[in-house]
């Protein structure tokens, strides 16, 4: 087939240029000063007449095919942000052209984000583009706030991945890709910054081939690079994009032309094109069997005559090729993800982004082309899946919903599945960063902000009834052919969140402070479900854990910020396991009288060492069928709750234990002794199980890629040295070297200052969580020394 088609090719290059195919000019909105400083070719359209704002009550409501649920994901300081604020200002929704760097973007409203210059937390928007309707997600980059990445694309059905066109794959981009797979989200890549110095469109391409493991479709090719990128060629199309030539003040990228490639544009460009447009002819027939019959059967005489969009061709007598031919394989090949679309811009030259618009409305899925569980058993009745919640000081906490099936209406009952109570939703609200405007009613495929739900949290399914999900469980157990004992909630799987992997101590200014402070870090913690709060047994301390020294401190400045509370942070600390190194059995006999209420237990357990693949952060319990049928459930229950509340603090340093098989042996219960009882009797066996199996301490080792040019690399690497960091790879990119390496989180702490004082400021990193690793003897030591306060 590949043989054939490349026989094909060589005949399609000998035809004449004759048969490109010319789009009608998009139509943008531009200013009055544009229109008169812009001479020539250049056309100019208008979405909304010069300084007109869109209102988000005027937003359109169409078909559910004509919806698109995107997020923008990429490594920090790719130019998420950036992207998503020109694509407001080209659709009408603002007024002016934000910039992350004056701290006036749409997306980035909370005040750590605009003097940081980074994004924080995820930002819903919602806007229309040509007919369709885009509810878009704008993610953040920073690895200690992955979790909103996370969370936000559970709910996407499709995503854009931005690059930064002069570092082409980073560390980051690599973490939000594997999630991207985790949900099976059709994907666009937009290589930004193509206007950089060191830009390399073909840099990047390879990057993407060798690092992310995926086949890119080129749809476009740069014209110019640099200083000088001021266009692209549309390889579907056959047509050159040129956007403005020469500065304009207020130029603001509205402006541009669109016309076939004719011989004037150069030898050299043309035969790129040419090649480039035939190399995606054949990929994609390559990998859509429709489209290779269509090139095999119909215009196996000329490769040109692919029509790309609106015209239809006839080549054969009786044979006539449907519109939307390239375009409609395109989307099929991006839906199936067998390739990536790869298009290129400067989002922040405004050169590139209306295209990007145009291929996200074109080539990734609506909601009603994406399969989720469940959804089909609840047929018209409202499903829904709350994936974030905010606070507001006036209307109390606001839930982020993503609509599955039926519609939902404000100032109605709602069931939630997981909490098992139901709800009364006040209002119902469209989202646009931090503003929002009432709506009457919302419809299956979009995004909401709902009022009123006090209890739900993320990772919620929310359905109108519970009778409904109790329909939808029945229709679900017939299916699979469960009896209706055996029938589970049909509950849409929620948001897996990561463990932390920093703790410090936070106390208030004073104690009457301390319940502001609790009910402070209540409403963090429902906003942002990787902050865990816990009180520490011996002290009383409040222990506050989190991703990183940044997320912990960005969830000090709120606290500060939003709730007037000056708390005070003990030191960073790293958060260690436990594991066990052999097998152990124990038995523990608990027999005390409560009023005239005896309680007699008898329990006898072992515990092991996991050998399976993977981690397990908690234990697994063993129960043999016989035990399991002589004991009632609400005392299998109190065992579970035994065994895993006997793992939460190891031997050793009252870390928590992971990695371990609990095995219950056998089981004494006097009648009448209380659940309670029973819990405690067997965590206390565990615990004298687990002190018998030669306990290990686990740390965090973190994976760390360091962008430094090569006049520093070896201060770097004698520095990592000395950190315990292992060096896994150099590699170059461009003029600088990337130092791929592991090294104990506990070793990192600071590292941005050292890193920073080493290099003099030319160097970057970023750190990711990659295991938990048994430390050597001399390094536990050490450990136990400076827990104790001997070091």
């Amino acid at each position: 087939m590949k043989r054939f088609l490349m026989e094909l090719l060589l005949i399609g290059i000998r035809s004449s240029s004759a048969h490109h195919v010319c789009l009608p000019c998009c139509y943008f909105r531009v200013s009055h000063n544009s229109r008169r400083n812009v001479k020539g070719i250049f056309n100019r359209r208008y979405s909304s007449l010069p300084g007109e704002i869109k209102s988000l009550r005027t937003i359109i409501n169409p078909d559910i095919s004509k919806i698109r649920n995107i997020g923008i994901m990429a490594h920090i300081d790719a130019g998420k942000t950036t992207t998503t604020e020109r694509m407001l200002y080209y659709a009408g929704y603002t007024r002016a052209l934000g910039d992350v760097d004056d701290g006036d973007t749409v997306t980035d409203f909370m005040a750590q984000e605009r003097e940081r210059g980074i994004t924080i937390q995820s930002a819903a928007v919602t806007f229309d583009w040509k007919t369709h309707r885009v509810n878009l997600i704008d993610t953040p980059g920073h690895v200690d706030f992955t979790v909103e990445v996370e969370r936000s694309l559970r709910v996407l059905d499709g995503a854009v991945a931005v690059f930064d066109a002069s570092a082409g794959v980073e560390a980051q981009t690599l973490t939000v890709w594997r999630q991207a797979d985790k949900h099976h989200i059709p994907r666009i890549c937009f290589l930004n910054k193509m206007d950089k110095s060191r830009a390399s469109f073909s840099y990047s391409i390879e990057s993407i081939k060798q690092k992310l493991k995926v086949k890119p479709l080129l749809l476009q090719l740069p014209i110019g690079t640099g200083k000088t990128f001021n266009g692209v060629v549309d390889l579907v199309t056959n047509e050159k994009v040129l956007w403005c030539p020469k500065p304009i003040d207020d130029d603001d990228g509205t402006v541009f032309s669109r016309d076939p490639l004719i011989p004037a544009d150069g030898h050299e460009l043309l035969k790129e094109a040419r090649d480039a447009r035939y190399a995606l002819i054949e990929q994609v027939a390559d990998l859509d069997d429709e489209f290779a019959e269509l090139v095999l059967e119909v215009l196996s005489e000329n490769l040109d005559a692919v029509p790309a969009e609106k015209k239809a061709v006839k080549s054969q007598p009786g044979v006539t090729c449907r519109p939307d031919q390239l375009n409609a394989a395109i989307r099929r090949v991006t839906l199936s993800q067998t390739a990536v679309p790869v298009l290129c811009g400067s989002a922040l030259k405004n050169k590139g982004v209306q295209l990007l618009m145009d291929a996200i409305t074109k080539y990734l899925p609506a909601p009603n082309e994406c399969q989720h569980d469940f959804i089909h058993c609840y047929g018209d009745d409202l499903c829904a899946l709350a994936f974030k919640v905010i606070h507001d000081k006036q209307r109390g906490p606001l839930v982020f919903v993503r609509i599955y099936s039926g519609t939902m209406k404000p100032q109605s009952a709602l069931y939630n599945i997981n909490k098992n109570c139901t709800e009364r939703m006040s209002r119902l609200l469209l989202p646009f960063a931090d503003q929002q405007i009432e709506i009457p009613a919302l419809q299956a495929g979009n995004i909401a902000l709902t009022v009123g739900l006090k209890k739900t949290a993320t990772g919620d399914t929310i359905v109108s009834s519970k009778s409904s999900a109790a329909a939808a469980a029945c229709r679900a157990g017939k299916e699979s052919g469960k009896k209706h004992e055996e029938q589970e909630d049909p509950v849409l799987a929620a948001v897996e969140i990561p463990e932390p992997v920093f703790f410090c101590t936070i106390e208030p200014p004073s104690m009457a402070k301390q319940p502001d402070l609790d009910y402070a870090l209540t409403c963090l913690q429902r906003e942002d479900p990787s902050l865990k709060v816990k009180i520490d047994p011996d002290s009383g301390q409040t222990i506050l854990c989190g991703m990183g020294e940044l997320h912990i401190e960005i969830i000090h400045d709120r606290i500060k910020r939003e709730y007037g509370i000056e708390a005070y942070l003990g030191p960073l600390q790293v958060a260690y396991r436990e594991t066990i190194m052999q097998s152990a059995s124990s038995s523990d006999t608990l027999d005390r009288t409560i009023g005239e209420k005896r309680n007699l237990v008898t329990a006898e357990l072992s515990v092991h060492p996991w050998l399976g693949e993977g981690t397990m952060s908690a234990p697994l319990i063993e129960i043999s069928d016989q035990l399991i049928e002589q004991l009632s459930k609400e005392t299998l229950h109190a065992v579970e709750n035994g065994i895993r509340n006997s793992c939460l603090q190891g031997p050793l340093l009252r870390f928590p234990v992971q990695d371990v098989v609990v095995a219950l042996e056998s089981l004494s219960v006097h009648p009448g002794t209380s659940m309670a009882m029973i819990s405690a009797c067997v965590s206390r066996g565990v615990q004298k199980a687990l002190k018998q199996a030669r306990s290990q301490v686990l740390e965090p080792v973190m994976n760390l890629e360091i962008t430094v040019d090569e006049d520093y690399l070896s201060v770097v690497l004698a520095d990592l040295a000395q950190r315990r960091g292992r060096i896994r790879e150099i590699q170059n990119r461009q003029d600088s070297r990337v130092a791929l390496a592991s090294a104990p989180l506990a070793e990192m702490m600071g590292y941005s200052t050292a890193l920073r004082t080493l290099t003099s400021g030319n160097a970057t990193f970023t750190l990711e969580l990659s295991s938990y690793e048994a430390m050597t003897p001399q390094d536990q030591n050490m450990l136990f020394n400076k827990v104790a306060g001997v070091v």
